[in-house]
């Protein structure tokens, strides 16, 4: 599964990763992180763009955007586009603590595996929370 990391944590999702190298994960579960610059998106790109790309590409967006005003706003882009199909997107809760709170740390990415084991059981959500 690939998360495609928006690009207000992109070092967030780089602890993310190092943390799931070290616990020797990756090799049980085909997890990758992609940046928005990878994937050939402008870092501008417009919450609504963003969403339908992760969409087409079958990739969970991981996120810290909760915002919930204008045409174009993550929330708007769900309220609008979700399906009973559609992969949730992924939000962390606090993405100040993944930087400085190894715990905290760790329940991320025991939430972000559970959602990938159980993604059937997530279609449609619209969001996963983290931790």
């Amino acid at each position: 599964m690939i998360f495609l990391v928006d690009h207000n944590i992109e070092g967030h999702a780089l602890l993310l990763a190092g943390r799931l190298t070290n616990q020797g994960r990756l090799d049980l579960l085909p997890i990758r992180f992609a940046l928005l610059e990878d994937v050939g998106l402008p870092v501008n790109s417009s919450d609504r763009v963003v969403w339908r790309f992760a969409q087409a590409n079958q990739m969970l967006l991981l996120t810290a955007n909760r915002r919930m005003k204008g045409k174009d706003s993550l929330e708007e882009v769900l309220q609008e586009g979700n399906t009973s199909t559609s992969l949730p997107v992924v939000t962390v809760g606090d993405a100040k603590r993944i930087l400085t709170d190894s715990n905290y740390r760790y329940l991320c990415l025991n939430r972000l595996l559970e959602t990938v084991l159980y993604l059937d059981n997530y279609l449609g959500t619209r969001r996963v929370f983290i931790p």
